[in-house]
């Protein structure tokens, strides 16, 4: 897990998306984005790459609200990558590893999240660390569950492979 204060330089932010709403990040989505402002703020990252597609319904891609909400709080328009066709973290980390093959990344997640995302980043080949953010607002039996969720697609995932995983699911 990277400590924000003790980590080197990496190329590239990935933001696992998270719901919006009409365009705006849900306070777990903007706590991921705030997160990886203060990784760039601090110098650690050059690009951040902002994942998500959208629902039935909505007008806009998670993505594309994460890069409106980073834009809005001063990251350039040239740092920020988008990548809207992702519906999960599989899905989403698949499309980004062709982009991002050999460079070293970082996934910002939420703490219950992390060691799935850096387990699939690893099945997909990326070079990947991961990041938690500190205000996630995931409390309670809400974040009992999704622990017990992640825990559980953990050990399906490194029994069966994440892909089949991904499969299943769907």
């Amino acid at each position: 897990m990277i400590r924000l204060l003790a980590v080197a330089r990496v190329d590239a932010v990935i933001v696992l998306g998270a719901a919006q709403y009409d365009g705006r990040p849900s306070p777990q989505f903007a706590a991921r984005l705030d997160h990886a402002l203060l990784l760039w703020q601090r110098g650690l990252v050059e690009t951040v790459v902002v994942t998500g597609g959208k629902q039935v319904g909505d007008r806009f891609t998670e993505a594309e609200s994460g890069r409106e909400y980073l834009a809005e709080r001063g990251m350039p328009a040239a740092v920020i990558q988008v990548e809207p066709r992702g519906t999960s973290t599989f899905s989403s980390l698949e499309t980004v590893a062709q982009q991002l093959a050999n460079r070293r990344v970082v996934v910002v997640s939420d703490p219950y999240h992390v060691l799935r995302a850096r387990l699939v980043a690893s099945e997909l080949g990326l070079d990947a660390d991961v990041s938690a953010t500190r205000t996630s607002v995931i409390r309670g039996v809400d974040a009992l569950r999704r622990n017990m969720r992640e825990a559980l697609g953990v050990m399906v995932g490194r029994i069966s492979g994440f892909r089949q995983l991904e499969a299943w699911l769907q």
